[in-house]
């Protein structure tokens, strides 16, 4: 589904889609012709990449997710496509399986190790006490090492099935899109401070896991930065603050701050672990510009709402409720209250309260293809023909 006509973006996002679509021109290729230096991606991440490990696992989506593109529930945690499935389908590759799910799966193309709710540190608590993910940056890391073993050893004894050959792991994208929930987890019981103390561990992490996949083979890695938590509808009624901690476009300054913070930590330990692996690409992808400018202009950019959810319930601004979650019934003091979906999810910034909507996901996929967020530049439309997205 398109979103709303281009000719209303801002003037820095019709300048983005211009030198897109000329592009589109120049090359003339369909996807199946599509050549590109990458044959697989592996994906590393938490619910805003995850295309359907979690609900693999633990079986449990409903609609309305996935009534934009799939028209069902395909485990991803918005109203249609990822940022991650955009950028597969540029290159010209299949959305990605999940790692976790055993039936219909095809990783001859790559694999996703994301799951909903992850974190790059160790969680110290259980999923079912307060939600978060067992599989943590590490355990998909081991998981990324079983899966190469197993590559190996298949080939080995010339089972192929739909796995990639070993020479795969030099020939791939190694995408991560983590650390929300390191974040966000403790906010409420550490403050802003007490999860500041924590969050060099974080990166620490993040660029350990980059070293260990270079020694597995690979070479080229893209690091999404953190969003800004501070415009969410969901933090914006779950995370403690006073209206003069919200800026003139509704959005918390505190929590934002200390996200670009956390986003200039990440980018001077990915600058060191480049000069530890010189013959890699270490890339930082700064989404948290593209997805703040939608946040603060949604119209600016053919949207209509910012900071409020399309599937929720709440009598506030926000369409937000912490016990009525999206596509969930409950009955609260004596009344049946349901979270449903706005019919024009195209128009919003937010789906559900914590994740984007695939039109905001669609939007940062352009910026970021162009080229224009990535530091230090990368040539990605030099190494592949990319593919127009529908």
């Amino acid at each position: 589904m398109d979103i709303r006509p281009w000719k209303n973006y801002s003037a820095t996002f019709r300048r983005v889609m211009v030198a897109w679509m000329l592009f589109m021109a120049i090359s003339g290729r369909r996807l199946c012709d599509c050549k590109c230096a990458f044959e697989a991606i592996f994906n590393f991440g938490d619910s805003n990449s995850d295309t359907g490990g979690f609900y693999a696992a633990f079986p449990a989506e409903s609609l309305p997710y996935g009534m934009t593109y799939f028209r069902k529930p395909v485990g991803r945690a918005t109203d249609g496509r990822l940022l991650i499935d955009f950028l597969a389908q540029a290159i010209g590759l299949p959305f990605l399986s999940p790692y976790l799910q055993s039936i219909g799966s095809d990783y001859r193309h790559g694999a996703n190790f994301a799951t909903l709710a992850s974190t790059v540190l160790l969680p110290k608590t259980s999923l079912f006490v307060t939600g978060i993910s067992p599989f943590s940056l590490a355990i998909q890391l081991n998981q990324m090492k079983q899966f190469k073993s197993k590559v190996d050893e298949s080939h080995t004894k010339g089972i192929f099935g739909k796995l990639p050959p070993p020479d795969i792991f030099g020939k791939s994208l190694y995408t991560f899109y983590i650390g929300q929930n390191d974040f966000t987890e403790n906010l409420v019981s550490l403050g802003i401070e007490g999860v500041k103390q924590y969050l060099p561990q974080v990166v620490a992490q993040i660029a350990g896991t980059i070293k260990d996949l270079y020694v597995l083979g690979g070479r080229t890695f893209l690091v999404l930065n953190l969003a800004p938590v501070g415009c969410y509808p969901a933090f914006l009624v779950e995370l403690p603050h006073n209206r003069s901690d919200l800026d003139a476009f509704g959005c918390m300054i505190s929590y934002n701050n200390a996200v670009v913070d956390y986003n200039n930590m990440l980018k001077a330990a990915l600058t060191q672990t480049r000069q530890a692996i010189l013959d890699a690409s270490v890339i930082y992808v700064d989404t948290h510009a593209v997805l703040l400018d939608l946040f603060q202009h949604p119209i600016s950019h053919g949207l209509k709402y910012g900071t409020r959810a399309c599937c929720g319930y709440g009598a506030n601004a926000y369409n937000f409720d912490p016990k009525v979650y999206c596509g969930n019934t409950k009955v609260i003091n004596g009344s049946t209250l349901t979270a449903t979906a706005c019919g024009d999810p195209y128009n919003y910034v937010s789906w559900d309260g914590i994740h984007a909507t695939e039109a905001a996901n669609k939007l940062t996929a352009y910026a970021i293809l162009n080229g224009s967020y990535f530091d230090p530049p990368f040539p990605l439309h030099r190494l592949c023909d990319l593919q127009p997205l529908v």
